[in-house]
């Protein structure tokens, strides 16, 4: 990932902890923002029986995350950071796989979507345990915050796969 300028900023938090912390957010930046993609292809792409009641819930996680992106985001430039979230830069500093571009049918939507759901909860939480560590409370808010909603989320992909 590219590393970004740091500016001057009275927020309480030295250099020593910011600079890790604007890493961490502008990682967690470009794997939500690549959730966020793969969640509409996923909406765009839906077919099969259930199609109407996935698109929606597609678009809902989709929105779910885009609100979260943009707090990250503010996170990163609040520490003094710049936050690295256009399209290319997510996509190059992004550890989620890549949509399997034939996944149309319904559960081959939710099982792609599922594992990678889960792969951002278990960053976020990771991340959280990192910025209390760092002694950045508002940084490890945010990636609870985070994990909580991703998590609910996961939860209600993995209904569709349970029965």
């Amino acid at each position: 990932m590219t590393r970004a300028s740091t500016f001057k900023t009275h927020i309480g938090l030295g250099a020593d902890v910011r600079d890790p912390m604007i890493a961490l957010l502008n990682q967690q930046l470009a794997d939500s923002i690549d959730l966020y993609s793969q969640t509409k292809q996923a909406h765009w792409n839906i077919k099969g029986a259930q199609f109407f009641q996935l698109h929606l819930l597609f678009d809902k996680l989709a929105g779910s995350i885009e609100g979260h992106v943009d707090l990250i985001a503010e996170r990163a430039a609040a520490l003094g950071g710049t936050a690295l979230g256009t399209a290319r830069m997510a996509a190059s500093a992004s550890r989620l796989p890549e949509y399997p571009d034939d996944a149309i049918d319904g559960r081959a939507c939710v099982a792609a979507l599922a594992a990678r759901y889960a792969l951002l909860g278990t960053s976020a939480r990771d991340a959280v345990a990192q910025a209390a560590a760092a002694g950045d409370p508002g940084t490890a808010d945010l990636c609870t915050q985070l994990s909580r909603e991703l998590d609910l989320s996961l939860w209600f992909l993995e209904a569709h796969l349970q029965s």
